[in-house]
């Protein structure tokens, strides 16, 4: 069995199965991403909840793990050349496991750069835009006077929702076809957006037909379904 004692994270999250890859995570945007592809993939995985409400995110074993104190990581023991890896970054895990199973990222040199490309459109743009969104008009900002904040990322949001509305025009998917890591990691925070924060009208969503059309069909995939609750909030 696999000895995963030299990772001090396992100390408050120990491993039940440590031949499988351990996932830390919470069901966020950015945390469904990787229990979704974990699903996808049919990948092994132990999943351990991060909560938030006791800042498990900031005690020393999750920050020895990654000190950037921010949800997903993994911590897979049959990493590169078999032996244990650590990796943060939601994007970062996406690529990996998609190298890791060969599955969900194109073989074919540019198509596989395209979809990173989208990957990084996710983790540059809408990601933290829409997270700024829902911050002040859900949260505390929203009690803000000066509603000049919120107005930018609203605007913003727009924007980047009609280059996707764009992208998505006669596509099954960000790729086409083909269902992707850009997939994962896109879908979950325009669902956020329209659903957990309440935002739908705010940025005009029934301007975006292609958007809520591919987004009905992604949150309609069984893995995805599974995915959005794991791990199991108590």
């Amino acid at each position: 069995m696999t000895d995963l004692s030299a990772f001090p994270i396992t100390q408050k999250w120990p491993a039940s199965q440590p031949d499988r890859l351990q996932l830390y995570s919470l069901p966020t945007p950015n945390g469904v991403k990787v229990s979704i592809m974990l699903e996808e993939t049919g990948l092994p995985y132990e999943p351990h909840l991060v909560s938030f409400g006791s800042n498990d995110q900031l005690s020393p074993a999750f920050l020895s793990l990654n000190p950037n104190n921010k949800i997903p990581a993994i911590l897979d023991p049959d990493g590169p050349g078999g032996k244990p890896l650590a990796l943060f970054e939601s994007g970062a895990i996406l690529i990996y496991l998609a190298e890791k199973t060969g599955k969900l990222l194109p073989a074919d040199p540019a198509a596989r750069y395209e979809t990173i490309q989208w990957l990084m459109f996710q983790m540059g743009g809408i990601g933290p835009m829409f997270g700024q969104l829902g911050f002040f008009h859900k949260f505390a900002g929203k009690d803000y006077e000066d509603k000049r904040p919120r107005d930018r990322y609203v605007a913003e949001s727009k924007r980047l929702l009609a280059v996707l509305e764009q992208r998505m025009a006669g596509r099954d998917w960000i790729m086409g076809e083909d269902y992707t890591i850009a997939d994962i990691a896109t879908w979950p925070w325009v669902r956020n957006l329209v659903g957990f924060y309440g935002a739908g009208e705010l940025v005009g969503f029934a301007d975006f037909p292609n958007i809520a059309r591919v987004l009905e069909a992604f949150v309609a995939r069984p893995a995805v379904a599974r995915g959005l609750e794991i791990p199991k909030q108590g």
